[in-house]
């Protein structure tokens, strides 16, 4: 699977698998360990994670689908804002890393910004990856000046990721964050590639330029919304399934990225403007 590179020097999979939403319903328990578990079989090896997401279920819902393939996994949790200061951050890590079941995080990522000051966070970081507890770690949901206020700091040239809201119908990071992003040879993480939910997605796979490009290609508009991303420089995304159709359905996407036409893509931004100016980061 292509890959693409970190500041550390490391490598992250364009395409993985998100978990928002899981580890809330017990009885879903199962459905979701297996469709991770088929993602993995898939090649789909990053699994993106937080300790918001079912208050740490998701997670416990992450540690037993990755049990005895631990190596083979690019995995990403999220802290909470509140438990950013120094303390909280090394406990939050801990705490992760048990429901996980792993001695190790290959992403560790500040959910979004509150009210400790970044540098803190940054030390904190760093002092659990000089331990090894977490190989690189980054952000989420921080729009330009945001980055480079965090660049600018303390092992802020260290931040490996941002991870943000980023879809065929919100593309405003694409006039000023991504770019810059690009240039700082920072990867952005594209959470909700299909919006997150069933309200939400009617208008994005709705709309009929979509549904051109997907009949033109013998697949869903889903896949199309999923390869659009796939497509777009310095990006990756992680989109969530349960279903097992669902789960295969984004693995294809991964091979029909390559095969979208420059007609394709314009059909698209024909439904889906890019920006003319300026917004504030969309965030959910």
């Amino acid at each position: 699977m292509k890959q693409l590179s970190l500041a550390s020097g490391r490598t992250i999979p364009v395409l993985g698998q998100g978990t928002w939403y899981m580890g809330e319903d017990p009885g879903a328990r199962a459905d979701e360990v297996a469709a991770l578990r088929l993602g993995l079989e898939l090649g789909m090896t990053l699994v993106d994670t937080a300790e918001m997401y079912g208050e740490g279920g998701a997670e416990e819902v992450v540690g037993e689908a990755i049990a005895g393939r631990r190596d083979e996994v690019f995995l990403v949790s999220k802290v909470y804002p509140h438990n950013a200061d120094r303390a909280g951050v090394r406990a939050a890590c801990e705490r992760s890393l048990r429901r996980l079941q792993t001695d190790r995080l290959d992403l560790y990522l500040l959910h979004w910004r509150g009210g400790v000051p970044l540098a803190e966070t940054l030390d904190a970081f760093a002092r659990l990856r000089d331990e090894g507890k977490i190989l690189d770690f980054g952000v989420s949901n921080f729009d330009l000046d945001d980055m480079q206020e965090a660049a600018a700091l303390p092992h802020g040239k260290n931040i490996a990721a941002n991870q943000v809201l980023y879809n065929l119908a919100r593309r405003g990071i694409e006039w000023d964050l991504l770019p810059w992003c690009r240039q700082q040879g920072i990867p952005v993480m594209a959470y909700s590639p299909l919006e997150s939910n069933a309200a939400d997605q009617a208008p994005l796979l709705g709309r009929p330029q979509l549904h051109t490009v997907a009949a033109r290609h013998g697949v869903t508009p889903a896949q199309v919304a999923v390869a659009w991303l796939l497509r777009q420089e310095g990006v990756v995304t992680i989109p969530k399934a349960v279903q097992p159709a669902h789960v295969r359905a984004n693995r294809a996407a991964l091979d029909l990225a390559p095969r979208l036409t420059d007609d394709d893509m314009a059909t698209l931004d024909a439904g889906f403007p890019p920006p003319k100016r300026s917004r504030p980061l969309e965030m959910r």
